[in-house]
């Protein structure tokens, strides 16, 4: 079980993020829905994989659902947000510089051609792996292909990664994400024994952090 995701550096207290067109959850979004996932796996993967349409939780995990909303290939959608936030066509937008590892770059460049033709300009820089782990953990970069692999079969080791106790680098939450209302579902999630009611919180908490990109 395996989720591979783009991650945008949330925390605007960090140093040169202010202003950032990525700090605009509309600019997230119109990423989010500026690529083509389906093309993605069948031409640059072999279908060896599913296209990521719902939450962060990956199919085959217990309270997986389709039902959470998440990002499917929509570039009238992505322009129009463009458009809302005061970037119209692109305009105004400075190349984003998307980080990856070599293995990564088949799939970053995809995104990156992809996005030019919404006009979002991306930048692909690639980095040794021990040289990215750690750019990283210590919040060096601000849009970055990120991957989990579940370390046991319950969705919360994937929305752990958003809770704000987790921050990195002492925790796995490497974007800084941190929202009062998913950290009290989280905190809540872990009192519920029954696994019925545990993952319709989950369902929440996943829905929370697609609508925020």
């Amino acid at each position: 079980l395996n989720t591979e995701y783009l991650a945008f550096l949330v925390d605007t207290s960090m140093v040169g993020l202010k202003g950032h067109p990525v700090q605009d959850v509309r600019v997230r979004q119109a990423i989010g829905y500026g690529f083509d996932r389906e093309r993605m796996m069948l031409y640059l993967r072999s279908n060896l994989g599913y296209p990521a349409h719902s939450g962060f939780v990956p199919p085959g995990m217990p309270g997986f659902t389709d039902g959470v909303q998440g990002y499917t290939y929509n570039p009238q959608l992505s322009l129009e947000l463009l458009q809302q936030a005061g970037y119209p066509n692109g305009e105004g937008i400075e190349p984003i510089t998307l980080a990856t590892t070599e293995v990564y770059v088949d799939i970053c460049e995809f995104i990156q051609h992809q996005l030019a033709e919404i006009g979002i300009p991306i930048r692909v820089e690639v980095f040794p792996g021990a040289a990215y782990r750690e750019m990283m953990a210590n919040s060096r970069l601000v849009f970055f292909r990120g991957s989990w692999v579940a370390d046991y079969a319950d969705a919360e080791n994937y929305l752990s990664l958003f809770h704000s106790h987790n921050l990195s680098p002492g925790g796995s939450n490497y974007t800084h994400f941190s929202n009062s209302t998913f950290d009290s579902l989280y905190n809540r999630s872990l009192t519920i024994s029954n696994d019925y009611i545990r993952q319709s919180v989950y369902r929440q908490m996943d829905s929370l952090v697609m609508a925020h990109a």
